[in-house]
């Protein structure tokens, strides 16, 4: 059978990108479409200000991508994860405990880049790979698939003929439906608030989240903007009252993040765009179909706590990628697929379960609550061998 390519991905998000990237760099043809041109200007109308933090493993994929020297230049390292309670009557920290990674390995935790540079160097490497068929602009709306092979209709009219589907496409996958995989999904009535942020105190490469009602409130080292120590912040809370503040005049914003984040870095100076999303914990029964893999938020949606959703993705791209290597003449294949959903799974449901738990325990409102949840920090922090076991699940080394 004559194929149009080895693998079609549908979706050219971050996660996507990557996997064109990674598959791509290791040999095999693909094709990778999108409906949205990606934004990979940080000053460009639509850009993603959100930031992410690559974790341990996730530098590996970036690696073997052929992106990682190209954003090594602009990595904020995270050396320390800061955790503050600041449930009390004031919004001042009343526990404070610091992870540090030198405790488990000689590298920092990962290493933190804005999601439109991430785009912007994944693109790059794409048009230098002539095995890579980017194609922003175009997107996926039909799906057939038989024993040796799966036919995707693109949205220009062209169909494309491939051993493998990648399904990249979000959280409400149009190739994941096609495929009749159901979801499990949970709202909790929250909203997220991403933006950049310049401050006089440096952040000296830690990475704090603050917990007192509503979600949590993370900072995140970037770079240096403008001469000034600069943050990446995620301000999770009720779903009114983030839309609310993503309206908000940026005097009033200010004032109300500064007093949100206890004043721990000083006065905050907006510094990018507000982007507000939707926060949902969802995930996929299987992780594959006839012809078809699920990656990324097609296959899980997370809460952005703890830096495990798109680093949880890049693990699937490797175990993916690491399997179609093992058995080059398998690509796609029944075999292939459920030895891939059998890999990611049990982890998946792990992660997605815990983060849960966690975003439920932050919201915590009464007074009551809050006390447990700074009295079970404290807890967890004063146990060794408990606080090791979580700094090495946190970063997928368990």
């Amino acid at each position: 059978m004559k194929f149009d390519c080895d693998i079609l991905i549908s979706g050219g998000g971050i996660a996507g990108l990557t996997a064109a990237a990674a598959f791509g760099t290791a040999g095999f043809n693909v094709i990778c479409v999108d409906p949205a041109p990606p934004v990979t200007e940080r000053d460009a109308a639509g850009a993603d200000m959100r930031s992410t933090a690559m974790l341990q493993p996730a530098r590996e994929v970036l690696e073997n991508a052929g992106v990682w020297d190209e954003l090594a230049p602009h990595a904020a390292p995270l050396q320390i994860m800061r955790i503050v309670d600041a449930g009390g009557e004031v919004a001042e920290p009343r526990v404070v405990r610091e992870f540090n990674a030198s405790e488990i390995s000689e590298q920092p935790f990962g290493w933190n880049f804005p999601n439109w540079l991430l785009r912007h160097a994944l693109v790059a490497r794409l048009k230098a790979l002539t095995n890579v068929d980017f194609r922003p602009g175009t997107g996926t709306r039909s799906l057939f698939t038989r024993t040796a092979s799966a036919k995707v209709g693109l949205t220009d009219g062209t169909s494309i003929t491939t051993p493998l589907v990648i399904a990249a496409d979000g959280r409400g996958s149009p190739m994941r439906e096609a495929a009749g995989i159901d979801v499990t999904t949970r709202r909790y009535g929250q909203k997220a608030l991403a933006f950049a942020v310049t401050h006089p105190v440096p952040h000296e490469n830690v990475s704090t989240e603050i917990h007192r009602t509503g979600g949590p409130f993370t900072l995140v080292p970037l770079p240096d903007r403008d001469g000034m120590p600069s943050s990446a912040i995620v301000w999770m809370d009720d779903g009114p009252l983030t839309q609310a503040r993503a309206e908000m005049d940026v005097t009033a914003f200010a004032a109300e993040m500064t007093e949100r984040s206890c004043s721990l870095f000083g006065p905050l100076t907006l510094a990018s765009p507000r982007n507000c999303w939707p926060i949902i914990s969802q995930h996929a029964a299987r992780l594959n179909g006839e012809r078809v893999a699920l990656i990324a938020e097609a296959a899980h949606v997370l809460p952005p706590i703890g830096a495990q959703g798109l680093n949880m993705s890049l693990k699937d791209v490797s175990t993916l990628l690491g399997l179609a290597q093992k058995s080059p003449e398998d690509l796609g294949s029944a075999t292939m697929l459920e030895a891939y959903h059998k890999a990611r799974y049990g982890d998946i449901q792990l992660r997605v379960n815990g983060i849960d738990m966690l975003n439920r325990v932050s919201q915590a409102s009464s007074p009551l609550a809050r006390d447990i949840r700074a009295t079970g920090l404290d807890a967890l922090y004063a146990m060794a061998p408990v606080r090791k076991l979580l700094m090495q699940m946190g970063l997928g080394m368990r």
